[in-house]
């Protein structure tokens, strides 16, 4: 009996990890009040003489562990009204510049390419052999196709180069939202596994009343590009998603998935298994993981959505037990989307968040 109680204790204790303590994981309180132990520097990064940042949420390190790479929504758009939200208006649309940026560790540009290739990068990642992963996440809108219609087919792909900038594999159907093995919607992330298996989150849309048919899911393929299968839909049970906003793996290669409708980190296994979730990094935009830490980046709490209590920023925890043990508070709460909706860490523990709101790159030095 006792050996059985243990065995109940010991279960409840692995569900306490992962929803982040004892308790209904909707009774979690705000961490806020948290200390800082970095030195922020924004923006940052030296563009070419006469451009400015856009609308970013990519950003990402590359294998050598210090360079860092960022996919640009090629400058902030010049005919966006006042107040205008740069998610809605700042796009590649109709630009010339390049997108994807590499810079040294002291911001000095290095290279870039992938000009007229993109519509809206929404996310950058390197895999293990040092490629660059670019995700596109939507394609036109009617504005941008009225004053740019050669750009329809650009969007809902997800694009692997080389690290000179060559094509090697792509994702999706350009300009068409679809299901896959055809077709991707509106692709928001991608991850590499071990074993070479490629994991695209999908459905960038979190509205609570959206239809019940709204794509948000994962979608698996090999490494040589051939689908597996998706799991996931729209929903706010375990394995469902309101906007699986970004995604992370860990050395056990479980799926963190930045689910931000629901205010949850979910935790999953490569085949779509519910593992557990974690609320106390608030409502997460971006999610990054490295040498046994987890960053999370809030970026729309009491600005695009509600919720009371909770202040945004990048919250730093604990992979082992998710505590979250530091945050860096969003440098300025803008009334809509503000603060890092990407994220990336160097081998220092340099954290850089892509700013969409402030339309900047932003590094926190590590004290």
């Amino acid at each position: 009996m006792a050996k059985r109680a243990g065995l109940v204790l010991s279960m409840i204790s692995v569900v306490a990890l992962l929803c982040g303590g004892l308790g209904d994981a909707q009774d979690i309180q705000p961490t806020n009040d948290l200390p800082n132990p970095y030195r922020s520097i924004a923006p940052w990064g030296k563009l070419p003489e006469g451009r400015k940042w856009g609308a970013l949420s990519a950003v990402a390190i590359d294998r050598d562990g210090e360079s860092v790479w960022v996919a640009d929504r090629c400058g902030a758009n010049p005919d966006a009204p006042p107040g205008a939200s740069p998610f809605q208006y700042d796009s590649c649309a109709g630009s010339k510049l390049d997108p994807v940026l590499k810079f040294d560790s002291s911001g000095n540009l290095l290279k870039s390419f992938g000009a007229g290739m993109f519509l809206f990068p929404h996310k950058i990642y390197i895999d293990p052999d040092g490629n660059v992963w670019v995700v596109d996440q939507r394609s036109a809108n009617e504005r941008e196709l009225a004053k740019y219609p050669g750009d329809k087919n650009k969007g809902h792909t997800v694009v692997k180069f080389s690290p000179e900038g060559k094509v090697l594999m792509t994702f999706g159907k350009a300009g068409v939202a679809g299901n896959p093995p055809d077709a991707l919607t509106q692709p928001t992330s991608v991850i590499v596994a071990p074993n070479g298996d490629i994991f695209i989150s999908e459905g960038h849309n979190q509205n609570p009343d959206a239809p019940p048919d709204t794509v948000s899911r994962i979608s698996r393929f090999s490494k040589d590009g051939r689908y597996i299968k998706s799991f996931g839909k729209f929903g706010t049970g375990p394995g469902e998603f309101r906007n699986a906003h970004d995604i992370a793996m860990d050395g056990e290669g479980r799926l963190f998935v930045a689910d931000r409708g629901n205010m949850r980190v979910q935790i999953l296994d490569q085949d779509g298994k519910y593992l557990g979730e974690w609320k106390q990094f608030s409502r997460p935009s971006a999610v990054y993981i490295r040498d046994g830490m987890v960053y999370v980046g809030d970026s729309e709490s009491n600005g695009v959505a509600p919720h009371p209590g909770w202040k945004r920023g990048i919250r730093i925890g604990s992979l082992k037990d998710g505590k979250v043990l530091y945050r860096i508070p969003d440098p300025q709460e803008l009334k809509g989307t503000s603060g890092p909706e990407g994220l990336a860490v160097d081998a220092k523990g340099n954290v850089y968040g892509a700013e969409v709101g402030q339309r900047q790159l932003a590094k926190h030095l590590k004290q």
